[in-house]
């Protein structure tokens, strides 16, 4: 079974940016997702990516600011945030899942522990 280990979180002001990683235990063909949670929010789908790398998929939110990517070996996934803003503010989480469609439910196979992302204005 897989195991995910995301990094790269941090205390950033508004406009800046962030890369995310999330590192697998070992190679993998399973989509994967990146959710969010902020304090007294439920958490919510951010962006998705397809085995292959060739599909993705994003909330309204992030849209046109953030951009999901996986490398070629298909063991680390990433999350390029860009124009950060405070709302964007939470522990980010990744998951591995069937399909990308299967992440709008809210629904993954295997979660990382999460790393927290500060946003100030």
């Amino acid at each position: 079974q897989v195991q995910l280990v995301e990094s790269g979180g941090g205390l950033v002001q508004a406009g800046d940016s962030l890369r995310l990683s999330c590192a697998a235990s070992k190679r993998t063909y399973y989509a994967m997702g990146w959710f969010r949670q902020a304090p007294g929010k439920e958490r919510e789908f951010v962006a998705a990516i397809d085995w292959s790398g060739g599909d993705t998929d994003y909330a309204d939110s992030v849209k046109g600011r953030f951009t999901i990517s996986r490398d070629n070996a298909k063991i680390t996934a990433f999350l390029q945030m860009n124009s950060l803003k405070p709302e964007d503010t939470a522990v980010y989480y990744c998951a591995t899942g069937p399909s990308i469609g299967t992440f709008r439910l809210g629904r993954g196979g295997t979660w990382g522990r999460g790393t927290q992302v500060t946003v100030s204005s």
